[in-house]
């Protein structure tokens, strides 16, 4: 009988020898041996481990195959956020970009590098230990779903990296389904009756968000990591290409058709290489991402809005298809438009099967002379509603008819064209512009979608309430605006009584709507719902006024002072908040507690101007915790010692690393009880 002992080290040289089978097969694509051959080895690891549950650890090549089912995701913070690309869709595009950067940067020469920028899912990886701890998605950027099980069973991530590597650091990569994948797991669906994914990307999403991880093991998933998130006490390369060469050395998979690149002219070769080359990947790509190589530039350009400066997808052209136009209806957007779109004979592209498509208005149907009947040209492009692009004129055979919006519009006794969702006489057009609206305020289409955008993800972020959901709250009376959703925990009887509704999804419910009072003053600016007012302008806005209420009382010229406010964009915000039903909104929000105030302004707080980096544990709270707090009241939290810093914070078993550049620098170092007097407002 083996001794424990020679059980442990039979063990550890079997994972050892599978881990790197594994990676020669997943990561490398070069087998060594052969499947029966690796099946002996994990058949032998699996018996001992049940026969010696002593030696099991979370890190052993058997732990991919899934973990029971979750009843839901946990949610994951990230330290730092994931942000997402603006888009080049030409070289004009891209070429203004690259000169934008360039200004910046004082004409200082800049390299490249390009990578494939593959239909998947973004996901964060982080490893403690030399042991990988949780993957999260990119949720809204600043936090997503846990969901470690699902991602260890992807066989290209590795559960444990060499000893070398940092203590504690976040990769970053996109999860995807490989095209022979994809059409396997449709194959083997349509067998089972099941319904078919509509492309790979929607098959990645829904394998990785099983809450069986055993499911989400049976479908080949990969994983190409993309980027360094953050890495703790240990030095890394200097710039991106030479991180990703680091990366790859300690186990992570790379695409191999990354390329560096020196200048602008060989992005565009690089590019124009993998337009005509796109078939042939082995995964549905949309373009190319573009990022500046030196990591310090990339410090110094720094984001603008939820986008990094540094960095660009350059998309490649739109795929196109055609089929017949079979009519065309109207719809109520949340801002009142009345909005064409294509009713089309269904039609597959690039994997998805395309049955409506956007029409825009109606002088752009008339300019581009599209008739119900016609056969169009449509297209998706930059990831947006498919579009039609034209009619083919030669397939024209006498029978097709213009379109007239007005003519299209249901009609009153009177004969006059009145709203398709609410029935009123309130069809107008403002001079100037294109589109025709409802200007009735309490037309239930815009109310039903105000409520679903006040709580979509970019906005107020309420987990629980989207299209469907915001219908059925809306339509059963429980909510006509955005402020009755804070009154919905009078309402919970009601609640209850909804289909498939139990106690446990309203208490789920009515936490995330709880939870959303505290969203920056930017995103309810946003979530108001006003005309023209995007993301970034209203992160403009909060910056400038600081509070609702100075906003609502701003005159035209105040708002046009601003450089990203024209008066289109100014008459909206003033025609907003002149509306009573929109007032009354804002004091619903304000008696529920939701924020509609800024924090004083950076430079007011008491650590304003402060530099801070962390190395060590801190006892009060986590280091995250604590790098929230530095930038709560005005401060800055850094991973690295830089003459920039003001102050290291030495907490138990600190990193070498910092406190030997600390000490060449001369910068100053505190221990934790005086970060907490300056966490106090208090003077060292």
């Amino acid at each position: 009988m083996a001794k424990p002992n020679q059980v442990k080290q039979r063990i550890e040289k079997l994972r050892a020898e599978i881990n790197h089978h594994n990676y020669r097969y997943y990561v490398l694509d070069s087998p060594e041996v052969s499947d029966a051959e690796y099946d002996e080895l994990m058949q032998e690891l699996q018996g001992l481990e049940e026969e010696y549950p002593q030696f099991l650890t979370p890190d052993s090549p058997t732990q991919r195959v899934g973990a029971a089912p979750v009843e839901a995701f946990g949610v994951v913070e990230h330290r730092y956020p994931l942000l997402s690309l603006g888009n080049a869709f030409s070289q004009e595009e891209l070429t203004a970009w690259y000169n934008r950067i360039s200004k910046l940067m004082g004409g200082e020469k800049l390299d490249f590098t390009c990578e494939h920028k593959i239909d998947g899912l973004a996901v964060a990886l982080t490893y403690v230990n030399g042991q990988f701890a949780t993957g999260a998605t990119r949720g809204d950027g600043l936090r997503g779903e846990d969901i470690s099980q699902n991602l260890k069973t992807v066989r290209s991530i590795p559960l444990s990296v060499p000893r070398d590597a940092p203590p504690r650091f976040e990769v970053r990569g996109e999860v995807f389904l490989p095209k022979a994948g994809f059409e396997k797991l449709n194959r083997e669906r349509a067998k089972e009756g099941l319904p078919l994914f509509a492309n790979p990307r929607n098959a990645a999403a829904g394998s990785v968000r099983q809450l069986d991880p055993r499911i989400t093991a049976k479908r080949p998933l990969d994983i190409y990591i993309y980027m360094l998130g953050y890495a703790e006490d240990k030095a890394t390369p200097p710039t991106h290409w030479e991180t990703m060469e680091y990366l790859k050395s300690l186990g992570f998979k790379v695409n191999p058709d990354n390329q560096f690149l020196n200048s602008i002219e060989e992005v565009e070769e690089y590019y124009t290489k993998w337009v005509e080359r796109r078939e042939s990947l082995p995964y549905e790509a949309d373009g190319i991402v573009v990022k500046v190589n030196q990591i310090e530039l990339q410090e110094r350009l720094g984001e603008v809005g939820r986008e990094p400066r540094w960095a660009v997808a350059y998309k490649f052209p739109a795929i196109q298809g055609t089929t017949v136009l079979k009519s065309i209806e109207i719809s109520v957007g949340r801002t009142g438009t009345l909005n064409p779109y294509a009713v089309l004979e269904p039609v597959a592209v690039s994997g998805v099967t395309i049955k409506q498509a956007a029409l825009h208005n109606e002088d752009d149907i008339r300019r581009k002379d599209i008739r119900v009947g016609d056969t169009v040209v449509i297209q998706r492009a930059g990831e947006v509603i498919p579009q039609v692009v034209g009619p083919v004129v030669s397939k024209r055979s006498g029978k097709e008819k213009e379109f007239s919006l007005l003519d299209r519009l249901p009609k009153n006794d009177k004969g006059r064209p009145i709203c398709p969702e609410c029935g009123k006489d309130s069809i107008v057009k403002p001079e100037g512009e294109v589109m025709y609206y409802c200007s009735n305020a309490s037309c239930p289409a815009q109310a039903q979608q105000r409520i679903e955008h006040f709580a979509s993800r970019g906005a107020m972020d309420i987990e629980g309430i989207g299209e469907a959901q915001s219908a059925i709250l809306f339509n059963h009376g429980l909510v006509k605006n955005a402020a009755e959703l804070y009154k919905l925990e009078e309402k919970r009887a009601e609640l209850l009584k909804l289909e498939n509704t139990g106690e446990k999804s309203v208490d789920n419910l009515l936490k995330a709507i709880d939870d959303s009072k505290n969203r920056p003053l930017a995103r309810v600016i946003f979530a108001l719902g006003i005309r023209h007012i995007g993301g970034e302008t209203a992160e403009i806005l909060a910056k400038r006024f600081r509070s609702i209420e100075t906003l609502s009382k701003a005159s035209r010229v105040e708002l046009m002072r601003i450089e990203a406010i024209g008066p289109k964009i100014a008459d909206s915000i003033l025609a907003f908040f002149r509306q009573e039903e929109n007032q009354q909104i804002i004091r619903g929000l304000k008696d529920a507690g939701v924020k509609l105030k800024e924090k004083a302004k950076t430079e007011e707080m008491p650590l304003a101007g402060k530099e801070f980096v962390i190395t060590g544990r801190l006892e009060s709270f986590s280091r995250q915790e604590a790098e929230e707090k530095i930038k709560d009241l005005g401060g800055t939290a850094k991973e690295n010692v830089t003459q920039k810093t003001t102050y290291l914070v030495v907490g138990e078993e600190p990193g070498g690393t910092k406190l030997a550049k600390a000490q060449e620098l001369g910068t100053k170092q505190i221990d934790e009880k005086k970060l907490l007097r300056l966490l106090e407002g208090k003077a060292l």
